[in-house]
Order: C-alpha cells, then structure tokens, then sequence
C-alpha cells in the first residue's frame, strides 16, 4: 500500500478539528459527483456573475458560500473524501474546506479568498431566513466586485485541478475592448 502525500497535513487538520480520519478512496462514482458539484457551482456562480444578488450583500455572500462549497467539495470528492465523511465534518464550514483542499494539493494559497472563506462560515448565517431579527454578521468589509473574482478564481482552480470540462453553454466572457 502506498501512504498518501497528504497523510501528515490532513492528521494535522483531523487533530486541529477534532474529527475521525478520513479514509481517501477514489471511485468512479465520486468522480462523477464532483464533476457535478462542479457544475452545479458554475451555475450558482452566474447569478453573481451576473449581478442577481448585487443588492442584497446578504443574499450575495450566502450564494458565495454556496458556489465555494460546491466548487471546494469537487475537489475533495475528487481527491478520495466521501461525501459522507463530508457531511459529516466539513458540513457549511468553507474555511475547512478550504483547508482540507488546500492540505490535498488544491494549491490555492489565496490570501484574500482564504479571509472570505472565514466571514462565509458557515454559509448558511448568510441566508435570508437566519437575517430576519438579527443584527447582520460581520462581512469583513467585502464588496461584491472583490468577491466576484476570488469565486471566478476559485471555480477556475477546481477546473483546472479537477480536469473537469466546463458545463455545457459555458464561456468565458472577455471584457470589451475599447480602440
């Protein structure tokens, strides 16, 4: 049997969390249900994109969270992590993710997006339902225009570590150019 790469780090992170080992098995099927987060968080990704949420900086941040849960939860479905064990321990909490990402060579060692993992978890604050007779959580200053980017970025990691193709319909739009 050969040892994992990333056996160190994510004892690391299990220790840091309190949480049971996970075992990393790659299977065909995970790969088809990260294939599908993936997707499903390009398609979250384009009411941002497109300014759905840009006036509700609540709404906004909880369908980043989303769209970087997804994306993150690719990843590690990918690398072996079963959903189950998923569910259970990382649950909503992005910065985990993230982390236990990172730990499996995601490699994406943002500064900025590792701070917007931290104000989003865990996601579900964000929702409209939870902001309702509460006083808003602190959102660490973002903008949509600064979140936006860090998601592009994020989404274009997992595809480019994945493999994944990107969903159907999708393109990459170009800003306009002036002359």
């Amino acid at each position: 049997m050969i040892a994992s790469p990333w056996s160190e780090a994510l004892a690391d992170l299990h220790d840091l969390y309190g949480d049971s080992p996970a075992a990393l098995v790659r299977t065909k099927a995970g790969r088809s249900l990260s294939r599908f987060r993936y997707h499903n968080a390009e398609s979250f990704y384009w009411g941002l994109e497109h300014g759905l949420y840009d006036n509700d900086g609540g709404e906004m941040l909880y369908r980043s969270g989303i769209v970087a849960q997804l994306a993150l939860s690719s990843h590690l479905l990918d690398v072996g992590f079963a959903d189950e064990w998923n569910a259970r321990h990382i649950r909503l909490d992005v910065a985990k993710s993230l982390a236990h990402a990172n730990a499996t060579g995601f490699g994406h060692d943002c500064p900025d997006m590792a701070r917007l993992a931290a104000i989003l978890s865990p996601y579900w604050k964000w929702g409209h339902a939870h902001r309702i007779d509460a006083p808003p959580p602190d959102n660490g200053g973002f903008m949509v225009d600064e979140v936006r980017p860090l998601l592009r970025a994020l989404l274009d990691r997992v595809h480019d570590v994945t493999g994944h193709r990107r969903p159907n319909g999708w393109r990459r739009e170009q800003p306009e150019t002036r002359s």
